[in-house]
């Protein structure tokens, strides 16, 4: 259900031509969802919580370099931040450190590699 509202989201509002930015951060979203969805019938476990917060975090880090903003208060927060999601998972014992890993990942290679169209 996500992966279609994200599409009807990118399709109708947030389109290419009017927000470039937002339209490929989305786009990451919704490759992170398949990837997501993808993994578990692989029956393999990911941090949808490690997923969100990456994925926001390198986003942020794109625009910075996109508008030279030299923000790198917001940057070392939203690591910070990072990390505190990702050792409350693991003081929950909701997942183990390779599920936090996957989840990150998940969350950053489809901005990291979308960069290359906006950036």
């Amino acid at each position: 259900m996500q992966i279609v509202l994200l599409l009807v989201l990118i399709s109708k509002s947030i389109t290419l031509e009017r927000y470039p930015e937002l339209f490929f951060f989305f786009l990451g979203a919704i490759i992170s969802s398949i990837l997501a969805y993808g993994l578990l019938y692989a029956k393999i476990k990911a941090s949808i919580h490690l997923i969100a917060i990456s994925a926001l975090c390198y986003f942020i880090l794109g625009l910075n370099v996109h508008y030279e903003l030299h923000n790198s208060n917001t940057i070392a927060f939203l690591f910070f931040i990072t990390g505190i999601v990702a050792s409350s998972r693991l003081a929950m014992k909701a997942h183990s450190l390779k599920e936090l890993a996957i989840g990150y990942a998940v969350g950053m290679l489809p901005q990291i590699i979308l960069w290359g169209f906006w950036l």
